[in-house]
């Protein structure tokens, strides 16, 4: 069995901001914002940031299920791994649009450097 674990879900439209940086700016298109490369990494690491928040809230789901008499059994290795397992499913989710925490952390941090870039 190959591929992700969860289907891949269509991403979000595209925002303003995701568009260009001229028209998530509250100074339209005149402005010199943010870089694209900086925008780019701000995207980053709003998703990276979800995926991680995500990821917290899916670790006591997984610690409620008793795994010793599934296929597996347990054990140390199943205790090694689960973590992983759900840290790569809460990327997946945040990948492919999530709770859209990451699109707000995003609008936000454009924001205050828009500010800051001023």
């Amino acid at each position: 069995m190959s591929g992700p674990l969860l289907p891949m879900l269509p991403r979000p439209a595209a925002t303003p901001a995701a568009v260009s940086p001229s028209a998530a700016s509250p100074q339209g298109a005149g402005s010199a914002g943010p870089s694209p490369d900086k925008i780019a990494k701000l995207r980053q690491s709003a998703s990276d940031f979800e995926a991680m928040a995500l990821s917290e809230m899916l670790q006591p789901m997984f610690k409620t299920v008793d795994m010793s008499k599934g296929m597996f059994g347990g054990g140390a290795g199943e205790a090694t791994w689960k973590p992983m397992m759900v840290d790569e499913m809460a990327k997946t989710i945040a990948h492919a649009g999530g709770l859209g925490i990451g699109e707000a952390i995003f609008q936000q941090m454009l924001k205050t450097q828009e500010q800051h870039h001023d």
